[in-house]
């Protein structure tokens, strides 16, 4: 087995910016590990799929244990898994309450723990984060407590694993995205989630995956939210 080309594990891959991400590594020829709830077996000896949801511990374990036994390591993790709930904050459920943290906050605690304790054996690595601009930038009309109550938790999360490892060489980011065109949002409502960005436009699926690319190429660079939500997050 050759360890000589990068490895990286993609949680929520089986469809949207998530599938672009994976193949986008695929593309720089990286071994790529995919996970999500939902997702199909491939083909491709460098593409390994691992089905299970990651808001369970034991997904996580199984994820990077994959990872480790097929490919022999963990380079970079992209923890872009997450789920977005839009109600007034009265009207959530307990339901509501613990798909939210499950997913957007035990999903990325357990797999990066697991990740990172890889990357600590090889000195280097490198976990980002998908969040919201709606962390920065609250809009009128669009309610987001939970999702700024467990993204938030992530941004500064981000900051302070980079902190931590800043010395052991490993990096942490993320990309804080406004409302992007992907199959979460139908076609006929483009126009009014596209007016909520200064730009008066959604974003692109390409604009986060050529995001992340450029994270986990830039090696000075960690501790970094980078907004790619069309102006969204400056002002209005």
């Amino acid at each position: 087995m050759s360890t000589s080309q990068k490895v990286v594990v993609v949680t929520g891959a089986s469809q949207g910016i998530g599938a672009e991400i994976v193949k986008a590594f695929r593309k720089l020829d990286y071994r790529v590990v995919a996970t999500a709830r939902s997702v199909s077996p491939s083909d491709d000896p460098d593409l390994l799929t691992v089905a299970g949801d990651i808001a369970d511990p034991a997904t996580a374990q199984r994820v990077i244990a994959a990872a480790v036994e097929r490919f022999g390591r963990v380079d970079t993790l992209v923890n872009n898994a997450g789920i977005f709930i839009a109600k007034p904050f009265t009207q959530y459920a307990a339901e509501d309450y613990a798909a939210a943290i499950g997913v957007n906050v035990s999903g990325f605690f357990h797999i990066t723990q697991r990740a990172i304790a890889e990357m600590e054996k090889h000195a280097s690595g490198h976990v980002v984060t998908i969040t919201t601009s709606l962390v920065d930038h609250a809009i009128d009309g669009v309610p987001s407590v939970l999702a700024s109550l467990t993204k938030g938790g992530l941004n500064a999360a981000t900051r302070s694993l980079a902190i931590e490892y800043a010395k052991r060489g490993i990096r942490a980011n993320a990309v804080s995205p406004g409302i992007i065109k992907s199959p979460m949002h139908a076609e006929q409502t483009h126009a009014a989630l596209g007016a909520l960005h200064p730009m008066g436009h959604m974003g692109e699926m390409s604009d986060i995956v050529n995001a992340v690319l450029y994270l986990d190429a830039a090696p000075f660079v960690t501790g970094e939210i980078l907004h790619v939500d069309g102006g969204q997050s400056a002002g209005h």
